[in-house]
Formats: C-alpha cells, structure tokens, sequence
C-alpha cells in the first residue's frame, strides 16, 4: 500500500482554525467582562456580586479550556481532521 503524502496545505488550514478559536475565546472574554461591567451598578448586594463574578470565572474557565483542549488535540491529529478537506476542494476546481 502506497503512503499519501501530506497536503502542505493542511498546516495553513490548522493556522487559521486556531487563530479564529483563539479569536473567539478572547471575544468571548471581552462580551463577559462587558456584560459584568454594565450589570454591576445593578446588583445592590456583595453576595450577588460574588455569585457573578465566580459563575462567569469558572464559564469563561472551562470554555477557554475546551478550546485550548480542541486546539491540542487538532494539533496532533491534523491530517485525520483535516485530511478530506484538501482532497475536495481539488475536485471541486476540476469540476
């Protein structure tokens, strides 16, 4: 059986991947510190305040976790990820 070689144009695709989740999480970070900020003068009592601010540390924790998460595991399992994607796109120019 005759080994494929790698697509030189996977790499560039996992780039991109990783810098558009990256882009969301800090996004994502900069929509919550907002949302924080202008529900603050709101909350009239400490308590509320803690209860808002550990809920949304612990969402914006396991949600940035996730993605550095999926991002590693892209990493090591590019070509299965991205493996078909190349192999399309060429039949579709041929098309």
């Amino acid at each position: 059986m005759q080994k494929r070689l790698p697509d030189p144009r996977i790499p560039s695709m996992f780039r991109t991947d990783s810098l558009w989740a990256l882009g969301a999480v800090i996004v994502f970070w900069a929509t919550y510190a907002f949302v924080f900020w202008e529900v603050l003068p709101n909350a009239h009592n400490d308590n509320v305040i803690m209860v808002l601010a550990i809920s949304g540390a612990l969402v914006l924790l396991f949600n940035t976790a996730a993605i550095i998460a999926m991002i590693g595991h892209y990493s090591h399992d590019k070509e299965n990820v991205y493996g078909l994607d190349p192999r399309y796109l060429g039949l579709m120019k041929k098309s």
